[in-house]
């Protein structure tokens, strides 16, 4: 796997980002639970990963279409 694969499909990234919208929104006055970023962070994994094989799958039907 490539090193920007490996950083878009990282939870830890994922992890950081949610743990700064979290402060934020804590700061904000909303409660957001460690159980509630837990989730957040397993959904936007799996969003990142569709959205790398839907990537993929345009990347190649572009690139057979230009060779046509």
């Amino acid at each position: 796997m490539s090193d920007w694969k490996t950083w878009y499909m990282s939870k830890t990234v994922w992890g950081g980002v949610v743990a700064i919208l979290a402060s934020c929104a804590n700061f904000l006055g909303l409660d957001v639970t460690h159980e509630d970023q837990s989730g957040l962070v397993d959904g936007l994994t799996a969003l990142a990963a569709a959205a790398g094989g839907l990537l993929a799958i345009w990347g190649r039907i572009s690139a057979r279409a230009r060779l046509r």
